[in-house]
């Protein structure tokens, strides 16, 4: 009986050969999965982390009620943001964005944020109130008053309207932006 002499290096190449295909098999699967992980983590950012990541950048926030505002995004929080626009600080609140442009493509994870990030609405309406400045507050549904603001509630700010003694409660859910009167 005479032995092959090559049949140990066809074996060992088709050992190899299919070797080679598992090691495919295993990348297509990994490329896969990787995918649909970084899918899966993307599902968890917010427009404010993305916001947060543009800081000081120029940016054009479409606003419900108000129109296109564009100019340096100053601070952000996950209710409102603050936008320095052509002289002017505009207050807009985060439920009342329909769009923007302007932003990079990573975001800030919530945990990264400042401190200050955390303040609330309410908190940035009373700051204005405490300043005791002429302002105007824009709603989602485009109306718009010219005020003072005065205390402000869980869900609502109190706005003194030219000489009345009474102020006219404003849904904070309802205000869309707020800025200095001489816009």
């Amino acid at each position: 009986m005479t032995r092959d002499p090559g049949w140990e290096l066809r074996l060992l190449s088709l050992f190899d050969d299919l070797e080679q295909q598992a090691a495919a098999l295993y990348e297509a699967e990994r490329d896969v999965e990787v995918a649909e992980r970084a899918r899966a983590e993307y599902a968890g950012v917010t427009l404010a982390g993305r916001m947060m990541a543009a800081r000081g950048a120029e940016v054009g926030l479409v606003v419900e009620g108000v129109g296109t505002i564009t100019g340096r995004l100053q601070r952000v929080a996950a209710a409102w943001c603050l936008v320095g626009a052509a002289g002017q600080d505009w207050i807009v609140r985060s439920a009342a964005v329909v769009a923007v442009r302007g932003l990079p493509p990573q975001a800030v994870a919530e945990a990264a944020w400042p401190v200050t990030a955390r303040l609330s609405l309410a908190s940035a309406l009373r700051r204005l109130a405490d300043g005791g400045e002429e302002c105007r507050v824009r709603l989602r549904d485009g109306a718009g008053y010219d005020a003072r603001l005065g205390r402000v509630g869980a869900d609502f700010v109190e706005a003194f309207t030219g000489d009345q003694r009474e102020p006219v409660l404003l849904s904070t859910a309802a205000i869309a932006a707020v800025h200095s009167r001489g816009a």
